[in-house]
């Protein structure tokens, strides 16, 4: 668990991840999906709503140490121009970011907290979805072809055979919170994360013939930003 806190948190980083490490990216969604919609909820309180909302998603770029960020940003330099599969990949590794990148991550950004804005707050639908996110991209990760013959920062993570069926039910505890919190709402947002994680992925598969960390990094906060929305919809 440490290894996952290490990978998935700026919280006791040096960690070295392992087969074992994504086991545990459901649990980690979970509790950071909690202490996110904790801020959300003290922000709210003494702030007006956009500024709450801003506050929650800024504390969680900070706590993820923007990670996820940066795989949307080079996930749409990659996957989204008109190149071949070799240029999509040499694209991903480039530590610069594009006008897809910059589009998508500010297009993200401003969905996450207009939803957020819209919506009465409720720390059990953040602390779901982070958790079904979570747990989306270890599925994805054990169950997909890893796009890079050479390897790459997710082939640490791969090999633990238990891994798929953990994760596969942190999606489902991840919509029962989500429920529990926003109720219908929150079965939406789970159904709708689903479908756009699903979507990430097929693009992907299509267009570099697997995953990489990149990836993993756009399934999650794509996920998340389409739940978000669809639990902002007026119910």
């Amino acid at each position: 668990m440490v290894s996952a806190v290490a990978f998935l948190t700026i919280v006791g980083r040096g960690s070295t991840p392992d087969a074992r490490t994504m086991r545990w990216f459901p649990a980690v969604g979970l509790v950071l999906g909690a202490v996110i919609g904790c801020v959300w909820w003290l922000a709210d309180a003494a702030f007006a709503p956009f500024l709450a909302a801003a506050l929650a998603v800024a504390a969680d770029l900070a706590l993820t140490g923007m990670l996820h960020v940066d795989g949307l940003a080079d996930s749409a330099d990659g996957l989204l121009p008109h190149v071949d599969r070799d240029r999509r990949l040499a694209i991903m590794a480039q530590p610069d970011i594009g006008a897809y990148g910059v589009t998508a991550v500010g297009i993200a950004l401003l969905l996450r907290v207009g939803a957020l804005a819209s919506m009465p707050v409720d720390v059990g639908l953040i602390a779901g979805l982070w958790c079904a996110s979570r747990s989306a991209m270890a599925l994805v990760a054990t169950t997909r072809p890893y796009a890079r013959a050479g390897g790459g920062l997710a082939s640490a993570f791969l090999g633990d055979r238990s891994t798929p069926a953990i994760a596969a039910a942190g999606v489902v505890v991840g919509g029962v919170v989500a429920a529990v919190g926003a109720g219908r709402a929150g079965v939406a947002a789970t159904v709708a994360l689903v479908a756009a994680i699903a979507a990430v992925v097929a693009l992907a598969d299509r267009r570099l013939g697997g995953f990489t960390g990149d990836v993993l990094g756009a399934v999650g906060l794509v996920g998340e930003t389409v739940g978000l929305v669809v639990a902002a919809a007026k119910w």
